[in-house]
């Protein structure tokens, strides 16, 4: 059965190291416009990382609004910018908690409905 209970306002997630985030719901439109954004940015570049990093680093790129707990190499807090936000998401308890708290719950919805 597929639970129709996905967040539709802006939400707060708690991450590693005091770092928190704020992000917009993972609609589909966002993860369909990540993965097109990959698609052109694999094609541009044959240096780019995995497919699924570059999924990761666009999703979130789309997804956070604003955060708290994060900072640049001074430690001023850091802007939320395409740049800044994937520079995060080039740190690997930060990817790894985004993809499990933002992406995971939308893939599993993706699952329950093939069942």
């Amino acid at each position: 059965m597929i639970r129709l209970d996905l967040k539709r306002e802006p939400y707060w997630l708690d991450l590693p190291y005091g770092v928190r985030i704020r992000v917009r719901p993972a609609t589909t439109a966002f993860v369909m416009a990540a993965r097109v954004q990959t698609l052109r940015d694999a094609q541009e570049d044959d240096n780019t990382p995995t497919r699924s990093a570059l999924l990761l680093k666009n999703l979130a790129v789309l997804a956070i609004m604003e955060w708290d707990g994060v900072g640049d190499a001074d430690g001023n807090p850091s802007e939320v910018t395409p740049d800044a936000v994937k520079a995060f998401m080039d740190l690997w308890p930060m990817a790894n908690a985004f993809e499990q708290q933002y992406l995971t719950p939308a893939l599993l919805l993706e699952q329950e409905k093939n069942v």
